[in-house]
């Protein structure tokens, strides 16, 4: 099992970013390889995400579903100040 862990700092302008931020989640749990998905944001902006999948082809095809490659655009241009993405191997996992 992988994760990809997902942090962030919500920028001023993050209009749509909760709709969009469902919509994501929505979409990512009828992904083949998909495992589970939790996240959390503080008052302050900062979150984080960690999703967890099967394999490394299921976070590249994800990575390449046409939806989320938008949403990944807008982020970077508008919602996040700052984001950081990491994927890892889950060697012990309940």
């Amino acid at each position: 099992m992988y994760a990809v862990v997902f942090t962030s700092v919500l920028s001023e302008d993050h209009d749509g970013y909760d709709v969009a931020s469902e919509r994501m989640v929505e979409l990512c749990r009828d992904q083949p390889g998909f495992v589970s998905v939790d996240s959390v944001r503080g008052a302050d902006g900062r979150g984080i995400t960690v999703c967890r999948w099967e394999s490394l082809e299921a976070i590249a095809a994800w990575r390449a579903h046409a939806e989320h490659a938008e949403a990944q655009r807008q982020g970077a241009e508008r919602w996040y100040a700052q984001y950081d993405l990491m994927v890892c191997e889950v060697l012990d996992a309940p």
